[in-house]
């Protein structure tokens, strides 16, 4: 029997087609994928992607459709159903995943929203989640170093920062005094940094884009900006951090490091209300070493 892995998409070969749909081959009974997954002018023998998870009669099944999370993945999703035994998850499939009591913080609510973790269940070999994230996620042995790009999950709100789970497998800070806006939990954020790796493997996080990288990019949207609006805004080292992120989208040291390397490149002048374009020179046109012969 070929490798199945339950609750992630599987590259697999249609072996033969029925009434209700077409069996993947499996090397044994196959797989089903239900008619109405079956993607437009699929052939027996093509070879697809397909998602395989356990039915409500604990058969494997195969779909096209793409759930909001895979097995391993840590994704914010909405409880949709409770019962005695546990609560029962929105994951973007018909059949919904499944939060045993035991694996809940706290008695989940109808309508809420948890940042959870898809697992397999050792006894039933289903697809299930649980909210119990800390002894799923480790600092003891990082595999990221300073500076390094990552991808975020807001995990908490503390009171200096933001909790987050860096690339799926540590814990991070983003301190709230570098953040200008508002982080909901399960948020993911694809561009982070690695600002400084503490005692203990603690870990400061940044977000954006760092250094000379982000620098560039705020340059030509500063640009951008004095374009749309007539070449000036009313921003200035006096405006508030709030103002000058709601509008730019950056911080206001970032804004002012900005403003310098623009200023110092000759691309816009200070004044006392703000900042203002130079407008570009238009290129003189070229001369010709000798006069144009007249035309006859």
């Amino acid at each position: 029997m070929s490798t199945i892995n339950v609750g992630q998409f599987n590259l697999m070969r249609v072996d033969r087609k029925v009434d209700f749909g077409f069996y993947m081959d499996d090397g044994a009974e196959g797989v089903l994928l239900p008619k109405r997954f079956v993607p437009s002018g699929l052939q027996v023998g093509d070879t697809i992607s397909v998602f395989v998870y356990h039915d409500s009669d604990n058969r494997l099944i195969a779909t096209t459709q793409e759930p909001f999370a895979v097995v391993g993945d840590i994704a914010a999703l909405k409880v949709v159903d409770i019962t005695g035994q546990g609560a029962f998850l929105d994951w973007g499939l018909m059949k919904d995943l499944f939060v045993p009591v035991s694996q809940q913080l706290s008695s989940m609510r109808l309508g809420g929203k948890y940042l959870v973790k898809l697992y397999l269940d050792k006894q039933t070999g289903r697809v299930a989640a649980t909210e119990k994230i800390d002894n799923q996620i480790s600092n003891d042995i990082l595999t990221v170093r300073e500076g390094e790009k990552v991808k975020l999950q807001v995990y908490r709100e503390s009171d200096i920062g933001y909790v987050v789970i860096v690339n799926q497998v540590h814990q991070g800070l983003v301190y709230k005094n570098e953040v200008f806006t508002h982080l909901h939990i399960g948020q993911m954020i694809d561009e982070g940094f690695v600002k400084k790796i503490r005692e203990d493997n603690k870990l400061d996080i940044g977000i954006g884009k760092q250094g000379v990288e982000k620098l560039d990019d705020d340059q030509v949207k500063l640009i951008q900006l004095l374009k749309l609006h007539k070449g000036f805004l009313p921003y200035h080292d006096k405006s508030s951090p709030e103002d000058i992120y709601a509008f730019f989208g950056i911080s206001k040291k970032a804004f002012k490091m900005n403003v310098g390397i623009l200023y110092k490149a000759k691309k816009i002048t200070l004044e006392d209300g703000g900042i203002r374009l130079i407008p570009e020179q238009p290129e003189k046109p070229a001369t010709s070493a000798s006069p144009a012969s007249p035309e006859v």
